[in-house]
């Protein structure tokens, strides 16, 4: 069986954001206002304080980390600003 290429990372790469709080870089896709792929780098893992001080728990880092409020605002942020595109405005 062959595998079916995405495309959708084609369509619309991955563009960088910083958070404002930390300076650590990510890369982000936004599908809409409400769902955001991100792709964290090693020193974005490490300049995260909310990620840091995650709750011991379960999950593939052995922490619990949701996400971090701080990146979430700057990625909003940059949206609203028009830096990063919106794949399916609602």
């Amino acid at each position: 069986m062959a595998v079916r290429t995405d495309g959708r990372l084609v369509d619309s790469p991955m563009q960088a954001v910083q958070c404002g709080a930390c300076g650590g870089r990510v890369e982000v896709r936004k599908s809409s206002w409400d769902q955001t792929s991100i792709q964290w780098h090693e020193d974005a893992v490490r300049a995260c304080a909310e990620r840091r001080d995650a709750q011991p728990g379960s999950g593939p880092n052995g922490r619990f980390f949701s996400g971090c409020k701080a990146l979430r605002d700057s990625v909003r942020a940059a949206a609203a600003r028009g830096e990063i595109a919106i794949q399916a405005e609602d």
